[in-house]
């Protein structure tokens, strides 16, 4: 690795450090971490000499063997700062051709989350639980693994009564979870540490605020920290929901429109696209007051950006790691598009000598609101 920067691997049912061999025959890491869309995945390739255990070791454990599951925990220490950038499973090996003897081991997996879409379990009750509850009984059952749950309630978070509604689950325990999450306007995603080991289950709002990250910077010669910084603004992603309720006497639709902002995703643009596009949710007329303002705040909020940026860095010039679900400045892009940008996913491409990574961004307007950036 390069000089500061050390790339450690930990394996196994109880993930402990990777012997010798295995270490010295990881040539390459890939880790996707996004922001809750899907889950985040990884991807390694070891050199295969041909008396390697490498190939029976992960085709056992990996590949549906009879054996316990292959835990994968990649840590990355930068000036002396520990931090995991993903802990996961195996779920797919396979291997590919080399010369001289020597093929190639191809591991890819995904996070904790894809131990919660193995078993579906249709129909199990939740009596008189609220949303945040069932959550929190369903990710209690991951406790063993080192998941720590974080569940917001949201504004709808009513227990139903027994003798109207028992709410049954539907699906794995991810789908699940997923559903009730996108329902409330909420992301859902696992993301390692702050431990090596262990994972934050996030439930909750997709939270736009807090200290941003030191600027992306580009076009300003010797400061340039990104090899690769572009961005597109689309008018037509952003749509405004408009959600309607029956007055109680003359049974008369009356309709809301619902903006997208919130006090955990202000507005980082000052000029939004104009006029907005109207979206009108009339399934929402047949709901109760906070299930339709819950579904037109899901539906504004998943419909709010309007600019999104994408590049690259490599992290040795940048000085640290970029994280996704925060929030970071852009300098050097010219008057609209300079500003904050919310990071919606990182990739780590991690090779021997090399760091770097892609990254998305995006916000609900052209023109920053902000006058500086920190550096």
């Amino acid at each position: 690795m390069l000089s500061g920067l050390q790339l450690s691997l930990r394996i196994g049912p109880v993930p402990v450090a990777a012997p010798r061999e295995v270490a010295d025959a990881l040539i390459s890491a890939k880790v996707i971490d996004g922001s809750g869309a899907a889950q985040s995945g990884f991807e390694m390739v070891f050199e295969l000499p041909i008396r390697s255990p490498l190939r029976t070791l992960f085709l056992l454990t990996g590949g549906g063997g009879g054996l316990p599951m292959m835990r994968v925990v990649l840590i990355v220490t930068m000036n002396g700062v520990s931090r995991s950038i993903i802990d996961g499973v195996v779920t797919n090996v396979e291997t590919q051709p080399g010369e001289g003897g020597v093929s190639r081991l191809v591991v890819k997996g995904k996070d904790l989350s894809a131990l919660m879409d193995v078993i579906e379990i249709p129909g199990l009750p939740f009596p008189a639980q609220p949303p945040s509850a069932r959550v929190l009984l369903i990710l209690a059952k991951y406790a063993v693994l080192g998941v720590i749950p974080m569940v917001i309630p949201s504004l709808a978070d009513i227990p139903p009564l027994p003798m109207q509604q028992i709410p049954a689950q539907r699906g794995s325990d991810y789908a699940y979870v997923k559903e009730l999450a996108e329902k409330a306007g909420y992301v859902f995603y696992l993301e390692p540490g702050p431990s090596p080991g262990t994972s934050k289950a996030y439930w909750g709002p997709e939270i736009r605020v807090g200290e941003p990250q030191p600027a992306l910077t580009t076009g300003m010669d010797a400061q340039t920290n990104v090899e690769e910084l572009s961005f597109n603004f689309d008018k037509e992603k952003k749509k405004v929901p408009i959600v309607f309720f029956q007055e109680s006497v003359s049974k008369a639709p009356i309709g809301l429109p619902i903006p997208d902002v919130s006090p955990l995703n202000p507005p980082l643009g000052l000029v939004p696209p104009l006029p907005p596009k109207l979206h009108k949710m009339k399934d929402t007329a047949h709901m109760s007051a906070p299930e339709a303002l819950m579904a037109g705040l899901a539906f504004a909020g998943q419909n709010s950006d309007s600019v999104f940026g994408k590049g690259k860095l490599d992290v040795a010039k940048y000085g640290r790691l970029l994280k996704s679900r925060q929030l970071v400045g852009v300098r050097g892009a010219g008057l609209p598009f300079n500003g904050l940008y919310y990071v919606k996913s990182v990739t780590h491409e991690i090779e021997r000598g090399s760091y770097k990574q892609s990254f998305s961004l995006a916000r609900n307007a052209l023109i920053s609101t902000v006058p500086t950036v920190p550096t």
